[in-house]
């Protein structure tokens, strides 16, 4: 799942280029507005990919500390973080939810 999410993060590089394709838009003295929306386009890629690539990042930890059954409440918080990434997302986290939230599985994580 972090593979994935890293690699959908990467969908707004198509708008990243096109904010740098308008900034270099006409001369240096022509119309403020394309300057302004590639600015706009560079700005909101940059900060859509940035948090795609970190929701990635956070969902590879989870998944070791997962697995070393340590970190409960990050496993938690991650698991609903996860349920933003509709529809694949929203199904693993919903499972890992209820999965966290039995009592054996938290005795687990207790020793």
């Amino acid at each position: 799942m972090g593979v994935l999410t890293a690699l959908m993060a990467c969908i707004p590089l198509i708008h990243f280029f096109i904010g740098f394709a308008l900034l270099g838009l006409g001369p240096a003295g022509s119309d403020f507005a394309p300057r302004l929306v590639g600015l706009i386009f560079i700005i909101l890629s940059v900060f859509i990919i940035a948090a795609g690539w970190i929701l990635a990042v956070l969902i590879f930890v989870a998944g070791s500390r997962l697995k070393q059954r340590r970190a409960y409440n990050f496993c938690l918080v991650v698991a609903f973080l996860e349920c933003l990434i509709i529809p694949l997302g929203t199904v693993l986290g919903i499972f890992t939810i209820i999965n966290l939230t039995r009592e054996p599985v938290r005795n687990l994580f207790n020793r």
